[in-house]
């Protein structure tokens, strides 16, 4: 088995926070490894050094396999606003696609369309139209279409829909590639990894298996380090009865036992104690909650001509937890912002109860003075302690924070304020696993009611009672349960649909045989079918003439594109072209197959 990378004595500090200190590991090929580590902690520092983005500050080796091809994803992708999606990734690739012959090249760009069109978007979109997460798809299309051998990605998960997620995961699980990632993602952690690495108090540690074996593992290593603390503790204990020996019999001592006796002290006062969150806030302040939480009544939003929202009434209860999932872009941001007042809806009735409290959490709500100190944000040393802000971090300023640092703080400003409503929208980006699982344990006790907009599985599952789905052009289901409950519903309901569809089809395909041949039933016993009206049997005539013509011109654009012989714009343009004509050809043979069934 090959190695494809060699990392050797790689180290990395700012001022006098030593992020990791000569550290190595190897990742074989077919290794599928997942980094994970509290935030501030340099995750994303070790995966620049390796992009080659930055360097380490004890020199160390960095060595890839030389013929091996490497894709990384970071967190932030740059793009021109002007460019279209698919130049922006053409464009992008030039390193990649410079080495390609006519043909593999629009190989390429075939890929760039399929998954384009596999993550819901149209190549010809500009990046300047695009959510968050339309940008990290677009950025990951740019990746996948390489079908590198090696893909080392930071926080491939963040900004992304639930249904992006699970494509993600399914292509990743089934392909062959190695792959080196960060991710706070548990669910994706445990479906496409076969490895943990944990990067702590700058060491790194390994783990074969999944979370749940990184999980016993660990607390093994920690429960071993410190009964080895416990047995230092004993050895010094003696020693410093000898050290404290009268200055006659200390005079004679041998020096390097003094020695060892100082290496012991400093061994015995390392006892490892794992930093959790503890977030035991004192609510009784807070506004006590009454019956009325919000309730709509007959809501409607329209933006630019789009429904987001359409016709909805709901009663929030008290002490309720319920999720908000759907597609980006499908008005879930929308809805909070109606809740919380701020938007007003075209029409219907949104009451909020006297006693509500809210305490919003979202994206775009994260503003601090960058040249304030973390305790002149929040003034108290007891919780900045408990949200991972030991003392000497206290004098630290705003700007120096990692990502996922500024979001713990702007989290404890929201729940010091006490609400007896939290609604948090996207609350795990950037947070590491360690500051979930207590942010977890905490929401489950909440003496409150709580509205969670998120793409955490794993969160959702743990938290909610329900889930309101976005299905889009306004429309919201309440599903009772969980998220994975709710998957498993739409996958059964989605397999009895392909079930139909294909029984529907071969029953009309029967249909046109002889009467003789269908099925071995004579015409008296075929059963009576519905006859199309003149407007549909015209329809059904004309989409037959369709589907042979679409049919036609994506035999026609896929023989153009693999014959080489196009121009730049010219690929572009076919590719583009491509996508448009198999969306197309879709939609048609579903609406032949429901006039057939008729």
């Amino acid at each position: 088995m090959a190695s494809y990378l060699q990392v050797s004595n790689i180290s990395k500090s700012y001022g006098p926070k030593i992020l990791f200190e000569n550290i190595g590991f190897n990742i074989n090929e077919g290794d599928k490894i997942a980094l994970i580590a509290p935030n501030g902690t340099g995750k994303t520092s070790l995966m620049r050094i390796l992009a080659g983005k930055d360097k380490s500050d004890s020199g160390g080796k960095i060595m890839f396999l030389k013929q091996i091809r490497i894709a990384f994803l970071e967190q932030e992708y740059a793009f021109s606003p002007e460019k279209s999606i698919f130049n922006q990734i053409v464009d992008d690739s030039s390193e990649f696609i410079d080495g390609l012959d006519d043909y593999s090249r629009s190989e390429y760009e075939r890929r760039i369309i399929r998954i384009l069109t596999d993550f819901g978007l149209g190549g010809d979109k500009t990046m300047s139209s695009l959510s968050g997460g339309e940008v990290k798809r677009v950025a990951l299309t740019r990746m996948l279409a390489t079908e590198a051998d090696f893909f080392i990605m930071d926080e491939p998960t963040n900004h992304l829909d639930i249904d992006a997620i699970e494509y993600l995961e399914s292509y990743l699980s089934h392909s062959r590639c190695t792959l080196f990632m960060v991710t706070h993602d548990r669910y994706f952690l445990d479906r496409v990894c076969n490895t943990v690495m944990e990067l702590d108090h700058g060491a790194l540690y390994t783990y074969k298996g999944n979370y749940q074996n990184f999980l016993e593992k660990r607390q093994e290593r920690i429960d071993n380090y410190n009964a080895e603390t416990d047995k230092v503790r004993n050895v010094l204990r003696r020693e410093l009865e000898w050290i404290h020996a009268t200055p006659c019999a200390r005079s004679g001592k041998a020096k390097y036992r003094i020695n060892a006796f100082h290496e012991l002290k400093d061994r015995a006062e390392q006892v490892y104690s794992t930093k959790q969150i503890s977030i035991a806030l004192d609510i009784s302040g807070s506004a006590r909650l009454g019956s009325k939480i919000i309730n709509c009544k007959d809501v409607s939003f329209h933006y630019e001509g789009q429904c987001y929202l359409s016709h909805f009434s709901y009663n929030f209860q008290r002490f309720e937890k319920v999720g908000i999932v759907g597609r980006n872009g499908v008005g879930k941001s929308t809805f909070i912002n109606l809740l919380t007042g701020g938007l007003e809806p075209d029409s219907g009735i949104i009451e909020r109860g006297e006693s509500l409290k809210i305490g919003y959490y979202h994206q775009e709500g994260m503003s601090f003075d960058e040249s304030q100190t973390v305790l002149e944000t929040v003034n108290d040393t007891r919780l900045l302690g408990q949200f991972l802000f030991p003392h000497d971090m206290l004098n630290n300023r705003i700007s120096k924070l990692s990502g996922g640092e500024r979001r713990r703080l702007y989290l404890l400003t929201i729940l010091m304020k006490q609400p007896n409503l939290l609604i948090l929208d996207e609350p795990t980006n950037d947070l590491d696993i360690v500051t979930l699982n207590i942010l977890e344990e905490y929401l489950k006790e909440f003496a409150g009611s709580l509205i969670i907009v998120s793409h955490d599985r794993h969160f959702l599952d743990r938290l909610v009672d329900h889930l309101f789905v976005f299905c889009g052009e306004g429309v919201v289901k309440d599903f009772i349960g969980g998220y994975s409950e709710y998957r498993s519903f739409i996958k059964d309901y989605e397999a009895k649909q392909k079930k139909d569809a294909e029984a529907a089809k071969k029953k009309a395909q029967a249909a046109i045989l002889p009467k003789e041949l269908q099925n071995g039933n004579s015409a008296n016993t075929s059963p009576a079918k519905k006859k199309l009206s003149w407007k549909e049997q015209r329809e059904l005539e004309q989409l037959e003439k369709d589907i042979e013509e679409l049919g036609k011109e994506k035999k026609e654009i896929e023989e153009k594109l693999s014959s080489g012989s196009l121009s730049n714009d010219e690929c572009t343009s076919m590719a583009i072209r491509f996508g448009e004509v198999k969306e197309l050809l879709d939609e048609k043979e579903m609406r032949w197959l429901e006039l057939s069934e008729l």
